[in-house]
């Protein structure tokens, strides 16, 4: 098997596959044989497709973060204001059906910071990856300064209220302040806030 050429199909479908189970199941405990067992197929096959298990890590965390922004952008749309791009990413993000997968967002993230060399490429993209679309829905006659410190202070209120929601499951508390917050950025865009 190992001097077959990886499919690339199969690869994917693996993938994604593996990235669901890791959804589920969590990461820490992460191995080659349960996750064989769970997607019906020998840890041969993983290795195969994968290649070492910090390999098949790294392309799991690379999955679910192109997963989860390409997501978020859907529900975001085409060239929205800040606004609506920010309570659309809120939406998205606190929608109950989402926790499992913000919960490894996050416990992966407090991994991150403990071992930064192997986790490089997640943190490289962790805030990258959201602060070009915030600065683009500001308009392009924003200041670049302004806009990123605009965007960071969205990027990080929301990962702030997300993971107090995650933390307390206290949806009533927490959506009462997401309101609050948006309601600043609908001021600034010169539109009417949305009763909370």
């Amino acid at each position: 098997m190992a001097g077959r050429p990886v499919d690339h199909q199969r690869r994917a479908e693996l993938l994604d596959a593996v990235v669901d189970y890791t959804v589920e199941h969590g990461f820490s405990e992460l191995s080659w044989r349960p996750v064989a067992a769970a997607l019906g197929v020998s840890t041969t096959t993983l290795v195969h497709h994968f290649g070492t298990k910090e390999q098949m890590l790294e392309t799991i965390l690379g999955r679910l973060r192109e997963r989860m922004f390409a997501a978020t952008s859907e529900a975001v749309g085409d060239q929205p204001d800040l606004a609506t791009a920010a309570r659309a990413v809120w939406t998205r993000t606190s929608d109950p059906r989402q926790w499992a997968e913000f919960r490894l967002f996050f416990a992966v993230y407090g991994r991150a910071l403990q071992s930064p060399q192997q986790f490089a490429d997640f943190l490289d993209h962790v805030v990258a990856d959201w602060m070009g679309a915030l600065r683009d829905a500001q308009g392009p006659d924003a200041d670049p300064a302004t806009a990123a410190r605009t965007a960071t202070l969205v990027i990080a209120t929301i990962r702030g209220l997300l993971l107090d929601l995650l933390a307390t499951g206290d949806r009533v508390r927490v959506q009462d302040a997401a309101e609050s917050f948006l309601a600043t950025l609908d001021d600034k865009a010169g539109r009417p806030s949305r009763p909370h």
